[in-house]
């Protein structure tokens, strides 16, 4: 093409069509953008504040044989231990029998705490934890570990046994935890209950 066929109406019409192109392009590119989300401000959801635990009340329980103030009731925090309860009684007897119970038993609410002397018929049986039975599906390690015949390793395997499989629903369940067999279910069986 020679320089003088390129007439000033040609350089228009090209420049108009060259931003024609450019002016459709542009609406085509915004007229295909997607749509943005909308964006909600919810306000923030309350959170409910828990509401304070209660304070355990003081447990009562009932101490009985040989310490200076026998047949009193008294008033524990929770959390007290059987050498709480007969200090709370005056003390023991020069003739309480000491190997008869387990003065770091934790004591319970209501519970009986019968010390007996040396040689009285009760010294000679097993003593249940704090004068009660221990209680198979609450009972904790050192509880189990006050009975008779029950070691660390038997007391873990009973907790193993409840988280696993769960309440022990007759004392005769106890025969499925390893370590305890019929004869130490027998001498377990007045000791233990299956109360909550």
């Amino acid at each position: 093409m020679r320089e003088d066929d390129f007439s000033p109406w040609g350089a228009l019409i090209a420049f108009v069509l060259a931003v024609l192109m450019i002016g459709g392009g542009a609406l085509l590119l915004l007229a295909s953008r997607p749509e943005p989300p909308a964006i909600t401000l919810l306000p923030p959801v309350p959170t409910a504040t828990p509401a304070p635990s209660a304070t355990p009340g003081p447990i009562e329980v009932y101490v009985i044989g040989a310490v200076a103030n026998p047949q009193t009731t008294h008033r524990l925090p929770v959390g007290s231990r059987v050498q709480d309860a007969i200090d709370a009684a005056g003390g023991l007897l020069d003739e309480a029998d000491k190997d008869a119970f387990n003065p770091a038993a934790r004591l319970y609410d209501g519970v009986l705490i019968a010390i007996p002397t040396r040689g009285s018929e009760a010294a000679t049986q097993p003593t249940p934890v704090g004068g009660q039975r221990v209680r198979l599906n609450t009972a904790s390690l050192e509880e189990l570990m006050s009975l008779p015949g029950i070691g660390r390793a038997t007391a873990e395997r009973i907790l193993a046994y409840r988280e696993q499989v769960g309440r022990f629903m007759a004392l005769e369940d106890l025969d499925a935890v390893e370590g305890i067999g019929p004869a130490t279910l027998e001498r377990l069986r007045p000791l233990v209950s299956l109360d909550n």
